[in-house]
């Protein structure tokens, strides 16, 4: 999707005014523009093509940190750079797990490597922000895209039909952040377009409270997102909320206390008989090149985000980071599409070890460099300390150059077809009913063929096997922590890792860690808001 969101910038300042769930004291936004570039939402509307400007704001705030790629930051307390969603996914769902480490020093990053965060952390601030900064944005533009808001302004009916569309997109973005909220930090304030404008406390909701919101506003949506398949490549369509719904039934033992796995083997049988999209019959490499939006990999992407070099200028956000920061020691940046290294992210040695070699020989997916690193990471600080990843790269699957070396081309595949079979042969050894367990066997060796790793059988197929199959699969596409509270791995000592709990051998963590903090400067800006226990 190549749709400007150039000229839109300081509209969404406004928007931030209205929101008190979000990290700074915002009654100060709420002035009167001066500048003849700024604009009010009424006035704004009223050009037929701001609509789907938004759209593109809304998409685009998955990838950039701000209005001009990572400059004119949206939220407060981080840079545009920093404050990108992608990269705060990354940050909160890779670096607390095995899957990665950070070699960076940046403020209070380093005890994300180690499960020691406090409600202090920026980073979490900035995670908790740019959540309600998207709900926002997704608020506003519902509200000003009512039927009585759209006849007053003499819209026509055929981008009163598109526009539409646009509504049920902006609310399934909306229920990805909150589903994202949810999972990070539990107890969230929930706000909608029918909520008041102007300053007030929106009122913190229950975990569960907050899954019934998501769980609604996903089945609702069945009724208005586009038809599966025929939406432009990066928007997202029926499937996009099926796979969401699945998601959450999944994890709703952990979000709820209930047993919802049979509705998740359900709704990824639906997917995969049904959706239109197929797993991708071409090298797994070709998943996370620069083309994967037409070498074939974009038939499994259920919702990508887009990333374009020229179109979007995002230096330090999104696949720019992923791909920048696991460049370093003695590797050639250009082998990776790209013009430097930032010598930070690697694997940990117990995530390399799932694999049955770190030279990609016997799964391809083992996509390590290894020249020169070592595999026990001594000192966190030093990147040659862990086994580099070259997962993700900026050339194009034939070999070819991308559009340029400093801003990558590759889209990041935040919902696949092969996470479905993933979930849909979890939930069946769950004991889901709808499930059949040589069907998923049948999807978990489709996986694995294509990775050329050893095929298995029904008796290899146990909640352990499948916990390192997301790994081998999925990894550093922003699952890990999520899967591994789900499987009770993520604190506690049944699962250890170099690094957790803050000690080069690993050790276990508080069972409270499985939530992170409520930002203290979230609290600070809504005194209503409780710190979840632990903190």
């Amino acid at each position: 999707m190549k749709i400007s969101f150039k000229y839109i910038s300081y509209f969404f300042l406004f928007i931030l005014g209205l929101n008190l769930t979000l990290t700074s004291c915002t009654g100060d936004l709420d002035v009167t523009p001066r500048d003849k570039n700024e604009f009010l939402s009424e006035t704004f509307f009223q050009d037929p093509s701001s609509y789907k400007q938004v759209l593109a704001k809304l998409y685009a705030g998955l990838y950039v940190g701000g209005n001009d790629g990572d400059g004119k930051p949206d939220i407060a307390g981080l840079g545009g750079d920093f404050s990108s969603y992608l990269r705060l996914l990354f940050v909160t769902q890779e670096l607390p797990t095995d899957e990665a480490i950070i070699a960076w020093a940046d403020g209070t990053l380093p005890t994300l490597n180690t499960q020691t965060w406090s409600p202090a952390n920026e980073f979490l601030a900035g995670a908790f922000s740019r959540s309600f900064y998207e709900i926002s944005v997704a608020n506003e533009f519902l509200r000003q895209s009512t039927e009585e808001k759209l006849n007053a302004r003499g819209v026509d009916a055929n981008l009163k039909a598109d526009i539409a569309t646009f509504r049920a997109e902006a609310r399934f973005l909306r229920a990805f952040s909150y589903y994202n909220l949810m999972d990070l930090f539990g107890n969230v304030p929930i706000t909608t377009e029918a909520d008041p404008v102007g300053l007030f406390y929106p009122v913190q909701k229950t975990r569960a409270e907050v899954f019934a919101f998501v769980e609604a506003e996903l089945k609702d949506l069945d009724n208005s997102l586009a038809a599966s398949k025929t939406n432009e490549y990066g928007r997202v369509d029926k499937t996009a909320a099926k796979f969401l719904l699945a998601q959450i039934y999944l994890n709703s033992k952990v979000y709820t206390g209930v047993d919802r796995n049979n509705e998740a083997a359900v709704l990824c049988n639906e997917i995969i008989a049904s959706s239109g999209y197929t797993f991708a019959n071409v090298p797994y490499r070709y998943l996370f090149s620069a083309d994967n939006n037409r070498n074939g990999a974009q038939s499994e992407f259920i919702f990508p985000v887009v990333s374009d070099g020229n179109a979007i200028r995002a230096i330090g956000g999104g696949m720019s980071f992923i791909i920048h920061a696991s460049i370093g020691g003695s590797m050639d940046a250009a082998n990776q599409g790209m013009d430097g290294g930032w010598f930070g992210t690697r694997a940990r040695k117990e995530f390399v070890e799932l694999f049955p070699d770190a030279t990609a020989t016997g799964d391809k997916r083992g996509t390590f460099y290894t020249d020169g690193q070592s595999l026990d990471i001594n000192n966190v600080g030093t990147f040659t300390d862990g086994y580099a990843v070259t997962k993700f790269i900026n050339i194009n699957s034939d070999g070819s150059k991308a559009q340029r070396p400093d801003v990558p081309d590759t889209d990041f595949p935040m919902y696949r077809l092969s996470d479905v079979y993933l979930m849909y042969a979890e939930a069946t050894v769950r004991g889901a009913a709808a499930g059949n367990l040589a069907t998923a066997v049948g999807y978990i060796n489709q996986i694995r063929g294509r990775a050329g790793a050893t095929l298995v059988s029904t008796g290899d197929l146990t909640l352990d096997f499948i916990l390192a199959e997301r790994g081998r699969e999925l990894f550093w596409e922003c699952h890990r922590r999520t899967d591994l509270i789900r499987f009770g791995k993520f604190s506690g000592s049944s699962k250890v890792w170099q690094w957790k709990g803050g000690v080069m051998a690993g050790t276990g963590t508080d069972s409270y860690r499985d939530l992170m903090p409520i930002p203290a400067r979230s609290i600070l800006a809504n005194p209503t808001l409780k710190q979840n226990p632990g903190y």
